[in-house]
Parts: C-alpha cells; structure tokens; sequence
C-alpha cells in the first residue's frame, strides 16, 4: 500500500501548496520512538539540556523570517500574530533552560536517619527523573507555541524525556521546518539529533499513543479527537499520563455595577478578545452573563458596534470554516436566540464575526444546552440576566474550563461569592481582564477540570516540567551510588529540602 502524502494547503484557497511528507507507517512510528528512546542517556545531562533549549532559541530567531513566512502560508495567521507567536516560543524555550538550569524542579528533599524517631526513619532521598520518551500532539491553532516548538516539546525536553511529535495537517510545512530547526540545535549543543522525531498522519497519531516506548504523551485540540487519544492512552496494557487540552468555553459574568460603571469599555474589550485570531483561541470568551436594563443595554450596543466593524476572516482550514458556520447556524435558528451581529460565511474562504443573544433562563432548557458548548470561532453568546439566583443557575450548568472571568466595579458587593462562584470552574481566575493572553510565567496555570483538561497539570509556565517526571525515593543508600544531586555536600548546588 503506497505512502500517503502530505500535503500544506493555503486556507486562504483551499488549494494544496506542495507535498511535505509522507504519512508514517506504523513501522516508521515504531523506528522513531525507538530513536528517541535511544538519546535518553545523553539527554540525561542537565548542562547540555540546558544549552540545547538556548540554541533552539537562537535558531528559531535566526530563521524567524521564514519560520513566519511558512506559518503563515499554511494558517493565514498573519505576520504580526505569528511574530508575536515565535517571540513567546523562543522565550519559552529560554526560560526552561533557566528551569533545567535552577534545578528546583528536581524537588529534592532530604530526611537525615532517626533511630530514636517512632518508627525509627532511615536514610531517606528523594528527587524526579524523567518518565521517557513523550508523544507530542501539536495543535492546528498555535502552528509554534503549542506545536512542534512549543509548550510540549519545551517542558519535556526540559525534563529529560525526548520528545516523538505528531504533526498537525494544517501545517505540515512549518512543522518540517521548525522540527529540523530543533534537531540541528541538538546537534549543535552536542545531543543526539533524534531527541526530538516528527512524524504526520492520523494512523500515525493512534500508534505513536499505543507504543510500548511511549511515557506519556500531550495534546492540545478537540474534544472529540483529545478524547479518543486519551481512551487509547488508558486502555494499553501499561496505561500512561495524558496531559490533553481538549475544549473551553470560558465564561465571563458582568456585574450589573459594572455594566452601570463602564459599559461601553467591557463592551469593546470582549469585542477584541472573542474576534481576536479569528475567534480560535483556546480561551475566547463564548459565553457572557450580562444583566438586563439600561447599563447591560449600552454593553450590548458597544460589543454589537465593535464586532459589526470586523473584517471577515479566514480560518484555519475550511473544515473549521465549515463546521463554524454550520454551528452558529444552528444555535441562531434556537428558539429565543437573537442575533445582534450574525455570524457566518463571509466568503468563499472566511467568515464573519458574530454576537447571539438569549435569556439566560432560557439556557436551564435541554433545547439551549447546544449554547453552552465550544463553537470555534469568532462568536459569543450573550446571556441576559435579571436576578442573582439566574446566575448561579447557569454557572451551576458549565463543565470545567480553562479560564473564567468576572467584571466587577469598585466596592462592588457581589464580587466575591461570584468569584467563589467561579473558581471550582476553571484553572485560571481573571478580574476585569480578558482571557485570550496566556503570560509564560512560573505564576501560570493552564489548565481545569474536564473537558478544559484531562489532568490537574498546566501547560503553559515553569511547572509545565512537572506532567513528565515522576518521583524516586533513594533508602540508605551509600553516597558514591546516588545520583550527585542527591548526594552529601550537594556538589552540583540544587535547591533541596
């Protein structure tokens, strides 16, 4: 059976580019984790870990210019958005150096003998090592940070674990790319090339996820499709860790207080947040309770004013092109749904932002609950409410999410049981902000309850490390035999406890 091909298409067209690749057999996907298996001594060396994150840094900079110009050829992204994308990869790269590099993600900690202790305490040593080679399933709408650059591969790399990449379809081209960026700065800082394997094709994916080799694994995507890698992932014979990102509606509720205060500036916010990328951020805001009356009226005209002057758009592909507009066609056509600004087809190729509004009494119906689910996209829907209690009916409706927001004015009375309210919804909190900014940072968490995520875990910041290491007690063991960091005098100066 031949080969099939890869090919990068331009979204912008729908017309294929030029063939990249091939899709891997499954013999292919078995000789690449094995190839990864194979580096995972040299990998073993924090030192030069730490200089390979830095290279491919500096590599991906140095060729900055064509990574975007591929990125965008393939996603229709745009230069700026994707400039912007390869600054935050590089950064994350740099900054799990610093990581590998401190040590504290080691998490050592030391309990000395105590004959006299009830019972009696040995010797006792503890750190993390790496759990071995990590599938990595890159995303369609982040073609650098959440792809084969990206958060993933970075954390893990960083961890010790070699890294097996599945390719998005959307951007075969860029992942080629920045995949032999990677392996040439493994080279460069002394690792072997195959700490880091592409490979493409669906098949490919399900075996890469049942390989026997295979430590763990992250997805960032659907809930359909992260969903039945995770199935596959427990259902081995050894199951393992997966870390997935699967769907987020990310909720944000307005204060009638709020709305009173400034109308018009949350207005024009959310028009920015929910549009921004052609709506296909992870954590676009697609569900917003607003109240009834005057204030909450001006807030609808300034978002319905601001999304009304927005350029139609091209997605990343025309099956989600297709699939959004068939979706807000079908909440539209709900029974109580209005449509301040329709959203829909723009084109041939793109499509239009848009607003829907209900009550939100109205979302507690089995007929509404369509409204509470991801529609990807440039769309929210807008939930009127006239009471406290309708509130909390419709929070009480909502799976887990990644981020959920609250906007609130000064000395407002009712901000915090909301912000209790919210907190159990999701992994990231925000107060008069909006969510479509996630900062690389030790502080950040990415993540939440299910669908949000399959894990407690965090893709995104400095404890990202931690979904790929597990821990190992050492019991009076003689010091020449631990690892160094563990060992008396700690020669290598890790943080311990």
């Amino acid at each position: 059976m031949a080969a099939e091909p890869v090919w990068s298409v331009d979204p912008r067209t729908g017309k294929p580019r030029e063939q990249v690749a091939v899709e891997a057999t499954a013999e292919e996907v078995d000789q690449a984790v094995r190839a990864a298996q194979a580096t995972r001594e040299a990998l073993a060396d924090r030192v030069l870990r730490a200089a390979f994150l830095r290279t491919a840094a500096d590599l991906l900079d140095a060729s900055g210019e064509h990574v975007v110009e591929a990125a965008d050829a393939e996603t229709a992204l745009g230069p700026v958005r994707l400039t912007g994308e390869l600054a935050r990869t590089t950064a994350q790269l740099r900054a799990f150096a610093d990581v590998v590099e401190d040590g504290s993600f080691l998490d050592v900690r030391i309990d000395r003998p105590d004959p006299g202790a009830i019972p009696p305490r040995p010797d006792l040593r503890r750190w993390k090592i790496p759990l071995g080679v990590v599938a990595v399933y890159a995303a369609s709408n982040f073609p650098l940070a959440f792809s084969v650059p990206g958060g993933d591969t970075a954390s893990a790399l960083a961890a010790g674990c070699p890294v097996v990449v599945k390719a998005h379809p959307d951007h075969p081209a860029t992942s080629e790319l920045c995949a032999s960026l990677l392996r040439r700065a493994a080279a460069k800082a002394g690792l072997p090339e195959d700490v880091v394997v592409l490979v493409h094709g669906f098949d490919a994916g399900l075996e890469l996820v049942r390989h026997p080799l295979v430590a763990a694994a992250g997805f960032t995507g659907s809930i359909r499709g992260g969903r039945a890698l995770f199935d596959a992932a427990v259902a081995r014979p050894v199951p393992i860790p997966f870390h997935g990102e699967l769907g987020s509606l990310n909720p944000v509720v307005v204060t009638e207080a709020a709305a009173a205060e400034r109308a018009e500036e949350i207005g024009a916010g959310l028009a920015g947040s929910m549009t921004l990328g052609a709506g296909q951020f992870c954590t676009k805001p697609g569900l917003v309770l607003a109240p009834r009356g005057a204030a909450g009226d001006r807030f609808l005209d300034a978002l319905t004013a601001a999304v009304s002057e927005t350029e139609p758009a091209v997605m990343l592909d025309h099956r989600m092109r297709d699939a959004f507009v068939a979706g807000v066609a079908e909440r539209a056509a709900l029974a109580g749904v209005h449509t301040p600004v329709t959203p829909g087809a723009g084109g041939a190729h793109t499509v239009s932002a848009g607003v829907l509004a209900v009550d939100a009494a109205a979302l507690s119906g089995d007929g509404h609950r369509l409204l509470l689910e991801e529609c990807f996209g440039p769309v929210t829907v807008v939930a009127r409410y006239s009471t406290r209690e309708e509130v909390t009916a419709v929070l009480g409706l909502l799976p887990g999410n990644l981020t959920a927001g609250l906007h609130i004015a000064e000395d407002d009375e009712t901000a915090a049981p909301l912000l209790a309210e919210l907190t159990p919804l999701a992994g990231r909190v925000l107060v008069n902000g909006w969510p479509t900014g996630v900062a690389v940072a030790a502080a950040q968490h990415h993540g939440g309850p299910y669908p949000a995520t399959t894990s407690t875990s965090t893709s995104v910041g400095a404890t990202a490390i931690e979904r790929w290491l597990r821990p190992v007690t050492y019991q009076s063991t003689p010091d020449h035999l631990l690892p160094p960091e563990l060992r008396d005098g700690n020669p290598l100066g890790v943080p311990r406890r």
